[in-house]
């Protein structure tokens, strides 16, 4: 089971130049885990997705474009993590609710798991997740 205090905020390697930037994150050196799943959010400012748990999947997020706040919930303590810079990640481990707010318009945040999409995975109703979370920590 894992607490608000196992989710960490990283910073990747920036290598900057007068005609841009590259970011870096690779499997099993950034990544803390072999990358199963790429998907990417694009939402107008103020939408928030997510509002969800994961049973099983580690979730990698980088936000390449814009501001997300991402809320992780552990159903005991809460935390908010600001993605404000493209070299800034967030590891969000199993069992750890979680809402993503965006804050600039057409933000865009990259999400890099562990596990391809299997929706047995997905606790989607907060109370659920909340017995779910007692149920293992008795």
């Amino acid at each position: 089971m894992n607490f608000v205090s196992d989710v960490r905020i990283l910073e990747l390697p920036r290598h900057t130049r007068d005609d841009g930037e590259v970011v870096v994150a690779e499997a099993m050196q950034h990544v803390p885990f072999a990358i199963a799943r790429l998907f990417v959010l694009r939402a107008p400012q103020g939408a928030e997705r997510g509002h969800h748990a994961h049973r099983l999947c580690s979730q990698f997020m980088i936000c390449v474009h814009g501001i997300v706040d991402i809320l992780c919930d552990d159903g005991r303590s809460r935390r908010i993590f600001s993605l404000d810079r493209s070299n800034l990640a967030l590891v969000v481990p199993p069992t750890i609710w979680n809402r993503v707010t965006f804050r600039q318009p057409a933000s865009v945040l990259a999400v890099l798991c562990d596990r391809a999409y299997e929706e047995h995975d997905y606790i989607r109703d907060y109370s659920e997740f909340l017995a779910f979370r007692e149920a293992v920590l008795s």
